[in-house]
């Protein structure tokens, strides 16, 4: 049993599995076993799904999957749950890893691995500079480079120089957005990066005891900071560089409740840090990152886990509304992860992580 979008109704929990764009029915009604989507902040949807791999074919009994007429290398698998009139999409991608398997005690199966188009970044290890660029200007280089569209919504400065040193180019782009509070993701051939403050994939609400199975959350304070410092040198204006960042940074996502933070001052003492490993070249640059790494340690002070039952409509950077949790943790949280699966005991599930920067109470 499931609820879609506006009312409660019955469907089947097994997913529709597209692969090359055509509907593959039996392969999801009959040889699914078990699957796995999980997305990710860092990007890189993957996609994990074992079938049963013997029984009849023809006249014969024998393996089902090992002609490369339906999975192969290469091939791309898409996957959606819900009811047919009403079914959202959770993955799209190419078949990247096949793995066989003969247990002991149940004939042979056969496990696909898929990962979506981020998977040609992560397979090109570059050094490189780009000089007085943005970020955006850099995210849009790359993405040209292998053939996708860039939609690009980031703030940050103009770098004299950015260094890319033996990394993937998946691996730069998560640098580069995490130095300015951003996000990456991808949508069939587009990528995507986003200041977080702006990322809106929806909203939905969940209550403890009924969709809303099983959850726990855990505030703590051993990361939290009073404020972050970063230091460096302007060479162009010789002077010194020294920026911070306070709780200002994520006022606007504290919602009324108490941050990490004051919390922090409050229950036991201010704690500031400085970052010394940084090399900000100018005040904007220093500014930008202080704010970034405040705002991260900030978001990190609530974290929850939860199961649902199968929803499209949680995804990362979605806005998660919880209730039936008391006071102290009742609110709205930011989805960080969200994993799909599909087993025959529990049909189809939601796990996800979540995150915010106060407490409530």
């Amino acid at each position: 049993m499931a609820e879609n979008k506006t009312q409660t109704t019955y469907y089947p929990s097994r997913p529709v599995l597209r692969i090359d764009g055509d509907e593959q029915q039996e392969l999801g009604d009959v040889l699914l076993q078990t699957l796995m989507v999980e997305e990710t902040t860092l990007g890189l949807f993957r996609c994990e799904a074992t079938f049963a791999n013997w029984g009849p074919k023809g006249s014969e009994v024998g393996f089902l999957l090992f002609d490369r007429q339906l999975l192969d290398f290469g091939k791309t698998l898409s996957v959606e749950f819900g009811p047919r009139e009403d079914s959202g999409p959770v993955f799209a991608g190419r078949i990247t890893g096949l793995e066989a398997r003969y247990p002991p005690a149940r004939p042979p199966e056969f496990l696909v691995l898929a990962e979506d188009r981020f998977q040609d970044l992560r397979m090109e290890r570059r050094t490189r500079t780009f000089e007085d660029v943005t970020d955006e200007d850099v995210i849009r280089q790359i993405a040209s480079q292998h053939g996708l569209t860039a939609e690009v919504d980031v703030d940050g400065p103009t770098y004299r120089v950015l260094a890319q040193v033996n990394q993937s180019d998946l691996a730069f782009l998560r640098e580069r957005v995490a130095a300015i509070d951003a996000e990456l993701w991808m949508d069939n051939r587009t990528l995507y990066a986003q200041a977080r403050s702006r990322r809106d994939a929806g909203s939905v609400s969940f209550t403890y005891g009924q969709k809303l199975i099983e959850f726990s959350v855990l505030a703590d304070l051993a990361h939290q900071r009073t404020s972050v410092r970063v230091s460096g040198w302007d060479v162009a204006n010789k002077e010194a560089i020294d920026e911070e960042a306070t709780e200002s940074a994520v006022q606007a996502e504290l919602n009324g409740g108490r941050s990490g933070s004051s919390v922090l001052a409050q229950a036991l003492a201010e704690r500031h840090e400085r970052v010394v490993s940084a090399v900000p070249l100018s005040q904007d640059e220093a500014q930008k990152m202080a704010e970034a790494r405040y705002r991260d340690r900030a978001r990190s002070f609530v974290r929850g886990l939860g199961v649902v039952d199968g929803s499209v409509q949680v995804r990362v950077g979605a806005t998660v509304e919880l209730a039936g949790l008391g006071p102290y943790f009742d609110g709205s949280y930011y989805v960080t992860l969200a994993r799909h699966t599909f087993t025959p005991t529990f049909g189809y599930r939601t796990a996800f992580e979540v995150e915010r920067p106060a407490i409530g109470g």
